[in-house]
């Protein structure tokens, strides 16, 4: 059974691209015959609210979506990303990263837009890694990619066909800071695994990422999803819809009397 899901993160109120992205996932399971799920990515306690995860049911029920099964809430299962994160650290796949985002900034960035790590902490021994952690310095948990590299990973893409994967362009990505149990990275692996997603319906910003999410799931022996990228909708400027747009929000659309259908058109849906 196809399986697919909208996981939106409730750092604002729900705007017409990110509704186009929950339109997609629904669609595509009501064609199949088969479930749409519902999960609220919200490990970012600075910047999510419990009033937009409200929000985002609320204006998805208006515009006619309906979800199988219990909404996910990421926050109320941080336990159980720590048990991932403890499992790989036990396989001496993970190592504590002492440098601050200032020490890496000037570094070459990645697929991800994200800075490529050079490696120092990589090259600590053992006995420094463990007595720097004993006294308490704050650091991140890095995977070290050299370690952990699987070749010939790949993943189907709707209306492309089998993509190989590059994780190594990532370099040794940061899976757990203090501040979260654990990545954006992990926990999505971690939760489609989990909810039995067996299609991604996603963004094509979030393109480049599939390869660092596949090898997550050979790590992990967590089956591989096919993925569908689809388009983002964007502006008269040719910028993409952002939710700082506060006049495309689903709430400010229906405030200004649009319909359900009227919204769902602008998003490209009928």
């Amino acid at each position: 059974m196809v399986t697919t899901r909208f996981a939106p993160s409730p750092t604002g109120y729900l705007h017409l691209g990110s509704a186009a992205s929950a339109l997609h996932g629904w669609r595509a399971a009501q064609d199949a015959g088969g479930k749409f799920l519902l999960r609220i990515e919200d490990i970012d306690t600075i910047r999510c609210r419990p009033e937009y995860a409200t929000a985002i049911h609320e204006d998805l029920r208006w515009l006619g979506l309906d979800w199988d099964g219990p909404v996910r809430v990421q926050s109320e299962h941080f336990a159980d990303y720590r048990a991932a994160i403890d499992r790989l650290n036990a396989t001496g796949l993970l190592y504590p990263c002492f440098c601050t985002r200032t020490d890496i900034a000037g570094a070459p960035h990645g697929p991800d837009d994200v800075p490529i790590y050079t490696g120092t902490c990589r090259k600590l021994s053992a006995a420094e890694r463990q007595d720097r952690v004993a006294a308490g310095q704050p650091h991140s948990l890095r995977l070290d990619m050299a370690a952990s590299n699987r070749p010939g990973l790949s993943f189907f893409e709707h209306g492309t066909g089998r993509i190989a994967c590059h994780p190594e362009l990532f370099g040794d990505v940061v899976l757990a800071r203090k501040d979260t149990p654990a990545s954006y990275h992990l926990c999505v692996t971690h939760d489609d695994a989990l909810q039995g997603v067996t299609l991604v319906t996603r963004g094509v910003d979030l393109f480049a990422v599939t390869d660092l999410h596949v090898l997550l799931q050979a790590l992990f022996d967590w089956p591989t999803p096919e993925y569908a990228h689809h388009g983002m909708l964007t502006g008269p400027d040719g910028k993409r819809l952002a939710k700082r747009d506060r006049t495309l929000t689903i709430r400010a659309m229906r405030d200004a009397g649009m319909t359900p259908s009227d919204v769902r058109t602008q998003a490209g849906f009928r």
